[in-house]
């Protein structure tokens, strides 16, 4: 039997994810996990993992929108297409084209889904070409070492008096 299970997230510990909680449950969730004060952008948040552990295939997961379980479009793209593989459907109450237990709402999650993949692809090519470029310029990247000949003298010397490569890199 298809399980509706809501997730509402805020991000700010002052914030009320009530609201969300009630949207998700007047929308048929019979069970919602709530993650209060948790950024979008961090993976592991508790009530989000204990959800995709409970998530069952069949079940469809509902948000009040996309944002609420991924802080990047491309963290959202990889997270529904987990999510996909699992045989879970995914619905979002702001966002009515992202159903994926619709052929219409799979289509264009696949649509969605190309051009996302495009853009990162896109953007690491033309990341590597940047780099190559510079790199034939005689420019490298990075930043500035502060280890001088001397401080690495001192270093060096340091360690050799069994001081402790933490305390070793604190002092420098």
């Amino acid at each position: 039997m298809s399980n509706i299970v809501g997730y509402a997230r805020v991000s700010k510990r002052e914030q009320n994810p009530e609201a969300q909680e009630a949207e998700l449950r007047a929308a048929g969730a019979s069970r919602v996990f709530v993650d209060h004060g948790e950024s979008s952008r961090v993976k592991d948040r508790p009530q989000w993992l204990a959800c995709l552990d409970y998530l069952r295939p069949g079940d469809t997961l509902m948000v009040r929108r996309l944002d609420r379980i991924a802080g990047s479009e491309t963290m959202a793209i990889q997270t529904i297409n987990e999510l996909h593989e699992a045989g879970v459907n995914i619905k979002s109450l702001t966002e009515p084209d992202i159903d994926t237990t619709t052929p219409m709402g799979r289509a264009l999650f696949g649509i969605v889904a190309v051009f996302a993949q495009l853009r990162v692809d896109t953007i690491r090519e033309n990341t590597r070409r940047g780099l190559a470029h510079a790199r034939a310029q005689g420019r490298v990247g990075g930043r500035p070492s502060v280890m001088t000949p001397e401080r690495v003298k001192a270093a060096v010397k340091m360690r050799e008096q069994d001081i402790s490569i933490a305390e070793i890199a604190r002092t420098f």
